[in-house]
């Protein structure tokens, strides 16, 4: 891999922008069957809050994974970003009206929820005490 595609991989301005542009565009998809500008209300929506998230997810599992010991310290931060992100996403599609908040939602629940837990798990130390 070239230095120039390593530094933008490493970017969290590029991870900004694709959570934006990924998620945003599947809110647009899972609205598709609405009256426009309905579905790009729910795109700029979504890509704003991925954005967001994905800003701010791994500086929460960096605080919370310190919280816990044991088997907890693997399971515990990841579902605690889920159940939060969950929250915020669903409040700010109801407020806003987006239509199909379930579907429009739970990609990139899924999505921040791996990156979580992947993360998680990659800054937990081995051979933690159970």
């Amino acid at each position: 891999m070239s230095d120039a595609l390593k530094r933008l991989a490493r970017s969290g301005t590029v991870h900004v922008l694709f959570a934006f542009l990924a998620m945003g565009g599947w809110a647009v998809f899972a609205n598709r069957a609405y009256e426009m500008p309905k579905p790009l209300y729910s795109g700029a929506v979504q890509g704003v809050m991925s954005a967001c998230l994905t800003f701010f997810l791994k500086s929460a599992i960096d605080g919370l994974s310190k919280r816990f010991d044991g088997l907890t310290r693997f399971w515990a931060p990841p579902v605690i970003a889920c159940l939060g992100s969950a929250a915020v996403l669903v409040a700010i599609h109801a407020v806003s009206g987006t239509p199909e908040i379930l579907k429009t939602v739970a990609v990139p629940l899924l999505v921040s929820t791996s990156y979580a837990t992947i993360y998680n798990y990659s800054i937990s130390p081995r051979g933690a005490k159970t």
